[in-house]
């Protein structure tokens, strides 16, 4: 019989469930089996890996290793080591390898048990009913009439034609070794004993496994009639065999294995259950499922063995607890198996903690990048806005001696980290120059954002600002970033930083001071790297006398302060401005324009221009609107002085202060006009001038003293 034939008949229904990769190899190191585990992760077929050897699956092997391998694995029975196998289409993998050794009747075979180590992989263990139906033949031998009966199955286990053909002495030299049936058989007629023995055989070239039973019946010590029985255990006996490789292989595991009981009760488990849970041998041979894990119900455990057999197996995940209470994630893997009669759990436990690790640092990095990811949109959105925005000038325009003053101040502060409050009226461009300075800073590179607290509704401004989780409040359907976090690492422009909510500088100051603060609605600290710049058209100083300005957050603020001078104060600079919007609105109108008057510049030079450079553009752009030609000539466009109206409202014309002034007088006399106590006295003039006087100014007693 060849060497794969005795691999077949013995090995192959087990070997070829087991989730491991297995082969049979000879001395040669030509692959005699392979089974369809291994098949499978080599890329190969069961023919073509029929017709290799270790040669060809293992690129660093050669003679002389093999060679030594062999040696060792004979001597020692078993070897332990890690190589390299290469699959059909050329990949290397990194296994692991137990190689056993085994001898069959002068024929040498290593079993090569090979784990899959260069990728986590689940192994598969699927244990399938091995035993089978046993068949058994009786035969008798009568002493005294030299009879011998026999039944169809005694015959056919020794290929015997004739009951006599299965007498003792007609048998022995089927067996490997006679002796022990011949001297069994002597003991049996001889003393009477009964004989029980199982003993290989060779039969017409078979290999076998034979069981002999012999009971001898008599009279006294004479033996008269001798009821034997012979059983073809061969299949029992490979099964035997093929089990206590399965159990090397179980025990040699890096999972735990355990085989339940529907009851319950534990019946199998592997030394890798012992090593991860921390039990005793003793302690987990008595154990129950209820024992292992307080949070299995009899209920929960039976529907668990009727998905099994409506399913055949199941892949789940659980949390396993050890001896010691500690617990850790497992991959359980159960599947059904036969087993006399009756079915049980076999269940494989892979310990998964560093794959739940790697899937939470998974998980939080995906995470991070959905948030960059929705940071970056929102900065493309909030930059895409700015783009659009229609901004005063895209430089500084300056020739006054004073502005140049306010430039250097920019200049010097620009590239440390300190805070900027720019004050000053309203168009005078301190956007302007928080942008300038931000382009002159080690942050150029990193985002300005703006954000006008004047316009922020007061109910959102806290969100818009400093952000928002979902749910914080009504309409708070996802998650926000607020301006601070988009100005992470960068710049964050605080323009009309007077406008700022009293409740909510107390927030804006923690952010100054510690570069951190708290999500609306949320409970985890946001920490921020980035520089303030604020600006404002307001008293800041008057408005913390007044209470309507926190004063540790002005002092906060004002670490360097720079006046924006308005307009009136840099006069020099309005030609070269208005020439500048000139240009820059006959180009968007589609004029002609290329210069101003001098007429013109002398009227806009007359002009105070109260809305500074905001205005000036303004007027620049009505006239080019409202003008046509090359050169921009005075027109109705042209602004004029004016006085004040509310100032107007604060003095009254000669006589309406007379009249004023005289009925005070008269209401303090009771309207007595001459005498000692008379107006006239006490406005110093005649009588008749008094009189005359009122009814020049209108004054008459009745007309007063009716209301």
């Amino acid at each position: 019989m060849s060497d794969a034939t005795f691999y077949q008949k013995t090995s192959k229904k087990l070997i070829d469930i087991l989730p491991y990769d297995i082969l049979w190899i000879d001395r040669g190191a030509n692959i005699l089996y392979a089974n369809q585990s291994v098949c499978k992760s080599l890329g190969y077929s069961a023919s073509e890996m029929s017709r290799m050897s270790m040669y060809d699956i293992n690129p660093t092997l050669n003679a002389d290793k093999w060679k030594d391998h062999w040696q060792i694995v004979q001597e020692k029975k078993v070897d332990h080591f890690k190589t390299h196998h290469q699959k059909k289409n050329g990949e290397n993998k990194f296994v692991d390898v137990y190689s056993l050794y085994f001898s069959n009747n002068g024929n040498d075979l290593i079993c090569a048990i090979i784990q899959d180590i260069s990728e986590s992989i689940f192994y598969r263990r699927i244990l399938e009913e091995t035993e089978k139906a046993v068949l058994v033949g009786g035969w008798k031998w009568n002493l005294i009439d030299k009879t011998v009966i026999a039944s169809q199955v005694a015959l056919d286990i020794f290929n015997a034609r004739e009951p006599e053909e299965l007498l003792p002495s007609n048998i022995l030299h089927k067996f490997v070794d006679p002796r022990p049936v011949k001297d069994g058989f002597r003991n049996v007629l001889r003393n009477g004993h009964s004989l029980d023995i199982t003993l290989p055989a060779k039969i017409d070239g078979v290999s076998k496994w034979i069981r002999c039973i012999l009971s001898p019946q008599g009279v006294g010590d004479q033996v008269e009639k001798i009821y034997g029985t012979y059983q073809d255990v061969t299949k029992q006996r490979n099964r035997e065999q093929m089990l206590s490789l399965a159990s090397r292989i179980i025990d040699n595991a890096n999972d735990i294995i355990f085989v339940w009981e529907k009851s319950g009760k534990l019946f199998r488990f592997n030394d890798e259950a012992i090593r991860e849970l921390g039990f005793s041998r003793e302690e987990l041979s008595k154990t129950t499922i209820y024992d292992l894990d307080g949070t299995i119900t009899p209920e929960w455990w039976a529907d668990h063995f009727e998905d099994l057999h409506k399913n055949k197996s199941l892949t789940f995940e659980w949390i396993a607890t050890r001896k010691n209470s500690t617990r850790f994630p497992v991959e359980i893997k159960a599947s059904l198996i036969p087993f006399e009669r009756r079915h049980l759990n076999f269940a494989i436990l892979r310990n998964i903690t560093g794959r739940k690790k790697r899937e939470l640092e998974l998980r939080d990095a995906l995470e991070e990048i959905k948030q960059l990811k929705n940071q970056l949109q929102i900065e493309n959105e909030y930059l895409q806005e700015e783009i659009k925005l229609d901004h005063n000038f895209e430089e500084i325009i300056c020739q006054s001696e004073a502005y140049k003053e306010v430039l250097h101040k920019i200049e010097r502060v620009a590239p440390t980290e300190s805070t900027i409050l720019i004050t000053g009226e309203s168009g005078t461009g301190k956007e302007l120059l928080a942008r300038t300075a931000h382009q002159l800073s080690s942050r150029k590179d990193k985002p300005l954002i703006k954000v006008n607290c004047a316009t922020l509704p007061k109910d959102l401004i806290e969100s818009e600002l400093f952000g928002h989780k979902k749910g914080a409040f009504t309409g708070a359907i996802a998650d926000k970033l607020g301006k601070f976090e988009l100005a992470n690492n960068g710049t964050i422009f605080l323009d009309e930083i007077g406008e700022l909510p009293l409740e909510l500088q107390p927030k804006l100051l923690r952010v100054l001071q510690e570069g951190e603060f708290d999500r609306l609605g949320g409970s985890k600290t946001t920490t921020v790297d980035i520089r303030v710049i604020a600006a404002t058209n307001r008293n800041l100083e008057q408005m913390v006398k007044e209470g309507k300005f926190r004063e540790d957050l002005y002092y906060r603020l004002n670490v360097f302060p720079i006046y924006n001078i308005p307009l009136r104060e840099r006069k020099s600079d309005i030609p070269l401005l208005a020439q500048f919007f000139l240009q820059k609105y006959s180009v968007k109108s589609g004029r002609s324009f290329k210069r101003l008057s001098k007429s013109t510049i002398d009227k806009l030079l007359q002009y105070d221009f109260p809305g500074n450079i905001r205005e000036l553009e303004n007027i620049i752009e009505r006239a080019v609107i409202l003008e046509s030609g090359t050169t921009l000539f005075p027109g109705s466009w042209m602004p004029v002085n004016t006085i004040d109206s509310s100032s107007q409202t604060q003095f009254s014309t000669f006589e309406e202060a007379q009249k004023k002034h005289i009925v005070d007088v008269l209401f303090h006399t009771k309207w007595r006009v001459s005498g000692q106590q008379g107006a006239a006295k006490i406005l110093d003039i005649k009588e008749k001038t008094l009189f005359a006087k009122m009814k020049k100014l209108g004054i008459r007693k009745e007309d007063y003293l009716k209301r």
